[in-house]
């Protein structure tokens, strides 16, 4: 018998880390800009290390898979954090001596943004490795609350942090990191399969390929993959219309604020009663559901953009969230063979940030342009796609088995399948 995922050492000691270091890094990234606006008074400074940060993240996310395959997981997330604890403890000794300067705090963002996302795909990848198949489901639904959790806290607690000393988020943050980094090194079990580890035959390309191939061939993940890139655009674009827009008629940044805390607070909320959806719905109807929902309650908000009642339709969509992505999530770590987990989670993560990331550009054209009203009813539009492809095609329908890595002796765990209400696989 599975014994409860409260009682696995392995997975309680990896989340409660990352509770700690994704705090600390809600924390650091609302402090990175606000010091550039310190040393510079410029927005467009301030603009330009979280830009630095975003290219970073995307140029990485191939080779990360590549690394996450071909090393061992454990290293690569001890290094990581190392890398970021001392970068972080060095700009805030940079800040104490009054030496910190611009170039400092771009390097610092786009090091953080590379450590990150190596860290974050090896954590993803070693899940399958401490938490039963079954279980993975539930393990991610844990993991969208811990996230959601964080990105509510983090804000205030380093707004509070930045007022009483500008270096005190860096120290806190190089401090969460080694917190992440004592829990990485208490784990015990292997977090990846000696059968499964990557030997590294080929060049990168060749390992690349391998990913991308399992991904497109595969009607589940290409589903996933279709499904997400429209429906990510969408919900980042309306976001940020609805904060322009608001903005725009002259609304306080306080009450703009709020609007931002519905949103995570439905986040937070969804993650919690996850289970429960999982429990109660198969993978495709989540997905049908969550894509119809998006596309119903999105063309709401576009009606009340005058007001933070427009967050309040956002925020149901981002409640159905999570039991979303831990189903879908879940189901991609049961079915991925060790050896590729990295390089399929960095094809699908590419693919499906890629359109997100170009939203705020062109919603903000299209808010300047006609209206915010416009601007949501365009990516509603979007959403729509999303619904008519997990409607109509059967690739969430077609949900295959989970796959068995051979273990040996550093895997006693066993790997079971687990089933939808529906009864598919």
């Amino acid at each position: 018998m599975t014994a409860p995922l409260w009682r696995n050492r392995e997975f309680n000691l990896l989340w409660t880390g990352q509770a700690l270091s994704e705090l600390g890094d809600g924390v650091a990234l609302l402090a990175m800009p606000l010091l550039v606006l310190a040393l510079t008074g410029s927005p467009v400074a301030a603009g330009l290390v979280g830009t630095a940060a975003g290219v970073a993240r995307l140029l990485c996310r191939l080779p990360v898979g590549v690394v996450v395959d071909r090393v061992n997981r454990r290293r690569a997330m001890i290094v990581s954090d190392l890398i970021r604890l001392g970068a972080f403890a060095g700009v805030g000794a940079a800040i104490l001596l009054d030496r910190v300067t611009l170039p400092i705090i771009v390097a610092l963002a786009v090091v953080d943004a590379i450590c990150g996302s190596l860290f974050g795909t090896a954590e993803h990848a070693a899940l399958r490795s401490i938490v039963p198949v079954a279980q993975l489901p539930l393990a991610m639904a844990r993991n969208e609350a811990r996230s959601h959790g964080t990105s509510l806290a983090a804000p205030p607690l380093g707004g509070f942090l930045f007022s009483l000393a500008h270096f005190l988020p860096f120290l806190g943050n190089a401090i969460s990191y080694l917190a992440s980094l004592i829990g990485i090194l208490l784990i015990r079990k292997p977090l990846q399969s000696r059968a499964g580890r990557e030997e590294g035959e080929g060049g990168y390309a060749a390992a690349i390929g391998e990913g991308l191939r399992f991904v497109l061939t595969n009607p589940f993940l290409r589903a996933v993959v279709i499904i997400s890139a429209p429906l990510n655009f969408a919900l980042t674009g309306v976001t940020f219309a609805i904060v322009v827009t608001l903005q725009r008629n002259g609304t306080a940044p306080a009450v703009i604020g709020v609007a931002g805390t519905l949103v995570a607070a439905g986040g937070l909320l969804g993650a919690v009663v996850a289970p429960v959806f999982q429990r109660r719905l198969s993978l495709a109807a989540l997905g049908r559901l969550i894509c119809w929902a998006a596309t119903l309650l999105l063309g709401v908000s576009a009606l009340l953009t005058s007001s933070i009642a427009a967050a309040v339709p956002l925020a149901l969509v981002v409640f159905l969230g999570p039991a979303c992505n831990a189903a879908l999530f879940g189901h991609q770590a049961a079915i991925t063979p060790d050896r590729l987990q990295g390089r399929v989670l960095s094809v699908m993560f590419l693919v499906s940030n890629s359109a997100a990331a170009l939203a705020p550009v062109l919603v903000g054209v299209m808010v300047s342009s006609w209206s915010g009203a416009a601007a949501i009813a365009v990516c509603t539009g979007t959403v729509g796609i999303s619904a008519l492809v997990a409607t109509f095609g059967s690739g969430l329908s077609t949900v295959p088995a989970p796959v068995e890595d051979a273990r040996e002796e550093d895997h006693q765990q066993p790997v079971a399948s687990w089933q939808g209400r529906d009864g598919q696989p």
